[in-house]
């Protein structure tokens, strides 16, 4: 006996497989499409887009600080190195980020475009019809037109109609013809207008973004009392350039830095000393041979030419300074920059003299801008001013390493294959330099001299040709989201007919689309112009008098 013929109440097993119907290519691409086109997908990613960007903050950047990524490798080189074949040090340009982006891109044009034709379907289309029963809405109201007022049922749907198209709605008479004419009406469609271009300006802030990515640069300069900068590539000291840059596009704009003032607290006692004000003040020329003009460069306050901004963004003291080989000739003479350290502008020096005679010649040390001597004898700054400037320096001479062609730090001096000349602990002892004072070096290899000083900035110059549509698309998204905030979608159906005693019987309901804690405030509207227009008395606040229900009533 079979399986089968012993389970006689379970049904024949089918000789022939099943038929499943083939996906196929197109099928599978269409079923893709959809998945990267859902809302669901589109949060995920944005999601996604910000835990990637949070590897940015914690490992240094290269297009920011090549030199502190380099650091970062040489001080673990084996995290380092597998962090760096993760693209970890420059995250906002990986192949997984982009990646990230551009699938958020694609996503919210999926979602946007097929609501948007929805959207505008819905909007060229008739109010829906109106309910048969409008007493299960949630707000209902009925009115009784007494027969002297004059008013018909047809004359009552065309009041109530053109109030409606008053108030913002878009109406739609129906059954004129009939003994119960109705109007149907809805309004609120910006709601969801201010939704689609929400995420519409969403796209467009990404546009912006990508373009100022693909076309713009950004670079920095060191600028000196006295000194001009034009905007060319070899006037930068730092230059990021974008993926699609290109260099005819620089405006041809040049910067004299005429004089730059610090102004610090002098009154409280908690932060005296503390910086409050930094003003640069400015000679511009916006192409070469123009007319220059005076501005004023500050903190948060840029100055621009075009879509290429100008940002304060550092500043310290250059002192100036002379040095004369062993030959007695001028191997260097200008202002050095010197890098701040605290808030007393305690600066680091570096000085290199490749040009020194017969060897060349480096210098190293600090800068102070108000000069004391403590109980143990070491010189400190006690004020950021430069009430008592000082130099303090070490002298070394031998092969700089200037002429091999590995790139240096010009704020480092590399002492390894020097030989040093001045020092703390050495007879000669160290340099220490006052204005105008002059230092001559053992062994006859020259001199140095303190001859001034000078105030600098660092500025960072930035193009960013999509700024603009940035900041209108962000204005604009803001403007949409706050009309899908607080605009509500309504639909309100108004019904009349003819009592067989000659009265006029109005029925109205609304429904709203979602949630609308107004919508009770919406109906009080409509009932106070319904009864001015058919001069109906005010009952809206009119005391209850009819008679209390007793439980034999109910």
């Amino acid at each position: 006996m079979t399986a089968q013929q012993t389970n006689p109440g379970q049904p024949p097993a089918s000789t022939h497989p099943v038929a499943e119907p083939a996906l196929g290519v197109k099928g599978m691409l269409r079923w893709a499409w959809r998945q990267v086109t859902s809302m669901r997908t589109a949060l995920f990613l944005l999601l996604l887009l910000a835990v990637a960007a949070v590897p940015g903050s914690l490992f240094p950047q290269r297009p920011v600080n090549a030199a502190a990524v380099t650091r970062y490798l040489k001080d673990n080189p084996d995290t380092g190195k597998f962090l760096d074949s993760l693209q970890m040090f420059d995250v906002y340009a990986s192949t997984w980020f982009s990646a990230i982006y551009l699938l958020l891109f694609i996503s919210l044009i999926g979602c946007v475009v097929p609501r948007a034709r929805a959207h505008y379907k819905a909007m060229r289309s008739r109010p829906p019809r109106t309910p048969r029963r409008l007493s299960r809405l949630p707000e209902y109201e009925t009115m009784e037109l007494p027969a002297a007022t004059g008013v018909s049922a047809r004359q009552a749907i065309t009041d109530a109609a053109a109030l409606l198209k008053k108030r913002g709605y878009r109406v739609d008479v129906r059954d004129t013809d009939d003994a119960m004419p109705s109007v149907g009406a809805e309004r609120g469609f910006l709601k969801e207008a201010g939704n689609l271009i929400f995420h519409l300006s969403l796209i467009g802030v990404l546009v912006c973004v990508g373009i100022g990515g693909l076309f713009g640069y950004r670079g920095q300069k060191i600028l000196i009392e006295g000194e001009t900068f034009v905007n060319t590539l070899v006037g930068y000291d730092a230059f990021t350039p974008g993926t699609n840059f290109d260099p005819a596009t620089l405006d041809p704009f040049a910067v004299t830095l005429d004089q730059f003032d610090v102004r610090f607290d002098r009154e409280s006692t908690r932060q005296f000393g503390q910086p409050i004000d930094f003003t640069a003040a400015l000679t511009t020329k916006e192409e070469p041979g123009g007319e220059g003009r005076q501005k004023i460069l500050k903190v948060n306050e840029p100055v621009y030419f075009g879509e290429t901004g100008i940002f304060l963004v550092g500043n310290g003291y250059a002192p100036i300074v002379t040095v004369r080989d062993g030959n007695g000739q001028t191997a260097f003479s200008g202002p050095v920059v010197s890098v701040p350290s605290d808030g007393v502008y305690t600066s680091s020096v570096t000085i290199k003299v490749p040009d020194a005679g017969p060897d060349q010649l480096g210098f190293v040390g600090f800068f102070l801008p108000s000069a004391i001597k403590n109980d143990q004898g070491v010189s400190y700054s006690f004020d950021p001013d430069p009430l008592n400037p000082q130099l303090n320096l070490n002298s070394y001479y031998g092969d700089l390493g200037l002429d091999t062609g590995q790139p240096q730090n010009v704020y480092v001096l590399d002492v390894k294959d020097l030989t040093q000349l001045n020092g703390r602990d050495l007879p000669a002892g160290g340099i220490t330099l006052g204005p105008g004072a002059t230092y001559t070096l053992p062994e006859g290899k020259g001199s140095i001299s303190f001859d001034g000083l000078k105030r600098y900035i660092g500025v960072d110059i930035r193009a960013t040709p999509g700024q603009g549509g940035v900041l209108a698309f962000s204005l604009l998204a803001v403007a949409g989201l706050m009309a899908s905030l607080y605009i509500s979608r309504r639909r309100v159906w108004v019904r009349t007919g003819t009592h067989p005693d000659g009265r006029t019987m109005v029925e109205y309901g609304l429904l709203a689309r979602g949630e609308d804690h107004r919508l009770a405030g919406e109906t009080a509207a409509l009932r106070e112009l319904f009864t001015k227009q058919w001069h109906l008395p005010d009952t809206s606040h009119a005391p209850d008098t009819a008679p209390a229900e007793t439980a034999k009533d109910r």
